[in-house]
């Protein structure tokens, strides 16, 4: 099941994308694992649709996954309306465009970026319950 969020969010996402882009601007976007950073994968060694950014209840993406897309325009999903709080281990952005992740629900606070093509194979005591997608 690809999780698809509409239009409604679409204004609240722009202005949620606008404020992550300023702040990696500012001050660089953090990535939680950054000792990991080496050992994301391409996206042929991880199995997630294109354009999708998928979570993962293990480390090294495995275990149950989750599997997020939009509509356009992007748009931010509660992991824990989906039943995904405190379950992610890992995630892994299929999409060209960069996707966040959120330690709060609803897309609050400062977002830790996972690049298009990229992914992050261990997120440590990182637990996001909220996610942007492209």
């Amino acid at each position: 099941m690809l999780v698809k969020a509409g239009w409604r969010s679409v204004r609240r996402a722009r202005t949620i994308l606008f404020a992550a882009v300023l702040a990696a601007a500012l001050v660089g976007v953090a990535t939680p694992g950054a000792a990991n950073a080496g050992a994301t994968r391409g996206a042929s060694a991880v199995d997630c649709p294109t354009n999708a950014l998928c979570v993962y209840d293990g480390i090294n993406y495995t275990g149950a996954r989750l599997p997020i897309g939009s509509f356009g325009g992007g748009v931010c999903v509660s992991l824990v309306e989906h039943g995904w709080g405190g379950r992610v281990e890992s995630v892994f952005n299929a999409h060209s465009n960069h996707a966040a992740m959120f330690m709060n629900d609803h897309c609050s606070g400062g977002p830790y970026g996972v690049p298009g093509g990229t992914g992050i194979p261990d997120l440590g005591s990182f637990s996001p319950l909220s996610v942007w997608v492209p």
